[in-house]
């Protein structure tokens, strides 16, 4: 044992790590490009001593001892800087001389990854296999009885409304009693859901509204986006396109200073108001903008000082019941902008999601119920939230669904579904399987920033340190150095891109039900299931 690199508990090799650099001397040029884009500090310049030895002349001479020295790329063991598997330094190699490799083991690392007593916090989503939804088959295929459409012929309305949908006599007597009638959107089956300005860079941000703004304004497809818990820009408030945004307000009330006194100057009302109670990845649990993240753009949006931690409580800390929430948060919210935007509730998927459902049907206040399955994602959820709490979304809308059934307003109030759609590249198939059992609308997050600026975090734990601020492409991070390499418009041109496939690949599904002027939200018959406990639980048929 050398006496300046003792053995310590926490001691790992190469082969102990998730990801091994492997390096090639004869292609390297030493050009330093890899250590400098390396965002966890993974590889770090090296000096080499190669000892070889020389055969000897003759019988009686000894073999020479000769040692060369050498310059290359050192992968650091500390787990602290363990590498992440981003490969940005094989983007940015000229010769192809370095990459991660996969280690072919059990991860040791996972052992070590608590230091100073603190549980390990991660970006991306839970390491699960595939859910129920990708299981889920369409089975219902008109023929000569009801006449299937031609999806590349055939017009159709991919539409859905967002807010309190009352019948007829009930919004007469609505109207007569309180002088107004519930506000109701028509928007695209298809959200951006809650990622903030804070957790997501500015350019990535920007390229959002972009791409929804060009989906609006020149495809016609009603999309929207929600800004999760931290405001919004000051631009985007006085601007028109906050139209096509939902702005949430969460349980640490950031960035709602600049939300309410922009209010006398906005030219356009925002498309609804979502009040978050909980998210899917980490039910029960608050986020954290960690520090790292709060430069001085976010500290002013949010009105905090800069530099520190921002986590979020658990809960509204006003609001300990459904009803004290629906009679202070979303009045005083419908109030704020004269009764004429939709306020609704997000939740986590769990078993009490029903209460709070059963709740908003006897309120004409409540706009909806969105709620986030255990297969959401965020940087602000602990490993332990991730992988062992939480509800799956099919199940959790389809109760709901059910339960608005047998109480006559399944088409009254709308549910909101998110949590791992498109986990596995599925999305227009996720998508409608939900909207079949129940869903008015569905929304994505992870999905976006996969597909749309791609993301490089993976479920084999790749990458994922959004939490950080070191994002490699710049998606998750506020170092001017880290978000400048994201091209705005290029994330608002895959944006454009998912949701045009996804339009094609919807119509594709209800076509052959014979459904073109509405959405099959709740028609259950059109699906089918190899698994005899899901078909039964579902309510949907069992099919070999």
């Amino acid at each position: 044992m050398q006496a300046d690199r003792p053995i310590a508990p926490s001691s790992l090799s190469v082969k102990d790590l998730p990801w091994q650099i492997a390096w090639n001397r004869d292609l390297c040029t030493l050009c330093g490009r890899c250590t400098a884009v390396c965002p966890v500090h993974a590889i770090e310049p090296g000096v080499f001593r190669k000892r070889s030895l020389t055969q000897a002349a003759g019988l009686l001479e000894k073999p020479r001892e000769e040692v060369s020295v050498f310059y290359g790329i050192r992968q650091k063991t500390d787990p602290a800087y363990a590498c992440v598997g981003c490969a940005m330094c094989n983007m940015v190699c000229p010769n192809g001389a370095i990459t991660p490799v996969k280690s072919d083991e059990a991860q040791k690392l996972v052992y070590h990854l608590n230091q100073g007593g603190q549980p390990r916090r991660r970006g991306g989503r839970r390491n699960a296999p595939p859910g129920i939804l990708d299981r889920i088959k369409f089975i219902r295929i008109s023929m000569l009885t009801d006449p299937a459409l031609d999806a590349g012929r055939h017009e159709f309305e991919m539409r859905t409304l967002l807010g309190r949908v009352l019948p007829p006599e009930d919004t007469l007597t609505h109207v007569r009693d309180n002088g107004w009638m519930p506000p109701v959107r028509e928007i695209y089956p298809l959200m951006i859901g809650s990622m903030s300005f804070g957790a997501l860079s500015p350019t990535m941000w920007e390229g959002l509204v972009m791409g929804v703004s060009y989906l609006n304004e020149e495809l016609g497809m009603p999309v929207r986006m929600c800004t999760g818990e931290g405001g919004c820009p000051p631009r985007l408030l006085r601007s028109r396109f906050l139209k096509y945004i939902i702005l949430q307000i969460a349980s640490g009330y950031f960035g709602w200073d600049e939300i309410i006194h922009a209010l006398p100057e906005m030219r356009e009302d925002p498309c609804a108001i979502e009040i978050k109670y909980g998210q899917g990845a980490k039910p029960g649990d608050g986020g954290l903008l960690m520090w790292h993240k709060v430069n001085r753009l976010i500290a002013a949006i949010r009105g905090v000082p800069q530099g520190v931690s921002l986590p979020s409580p658990p809960t509204h800390q006003t609001k300990y019941s459904i009803e004290e929430s629906v009679a202070k948060m979303i009045q005083s919210m419908y109030m704020a902008w004269g009764f004429r935007v939709p306020v609704y509730p997000k939740i986590s998927g769990t078993s009490t999601a029903l209460a709070v459902l059963n709740n908003l049907t006897r309120n004409p206040f409540a706009g909806g119920l969105a709620i986030d399955g255990e297969d959401g994602g965020t940087g602000a959820a602990y490993n332990v939230s991730m992988d062992h709490m939480g509800h799956p979304i099919a199940t959790n809308i389809r109760d709901a669904y059910l339960t608005l059934a047998r109480l006559g307003k399944q088409n009254e109030l709308p549910l909101i579904a998110g949590g791992g759609i498109g986990k596995t590249g599925n999305l227009a198939a996720n998508a409608a399987s939900l909207i079949m059992l129940g869903a008015s609308a569905v929304q994505i997050g992870k999905y976006a920033m996969q597909a749309g600026a791609g993301c490089l975090g993976s479920e084999g734990d790749r990458c994922n340190i959004c939490n950080i601020g070191r994002c490699p492409k710049g998606i998750t991070s506020q170092d001017p150095r880290l978000y400048r390499r994201l091209d705005p418009e290029k994330v608002a041109e895959r944006i454009v891109d998912i949701f045009v496939s996804f339009d094609q690949e919807l119509k594709k599904i209800v076509a052959p039900l014979g459904r073109s002027t509405s959405l099959p939200i709740g028609m259950a018959d059109a699906l089918g299931i190899d698994d005899y406990h899901a078909s039964e639980r579902l309510n949907i048929r069992y099919v070999v």
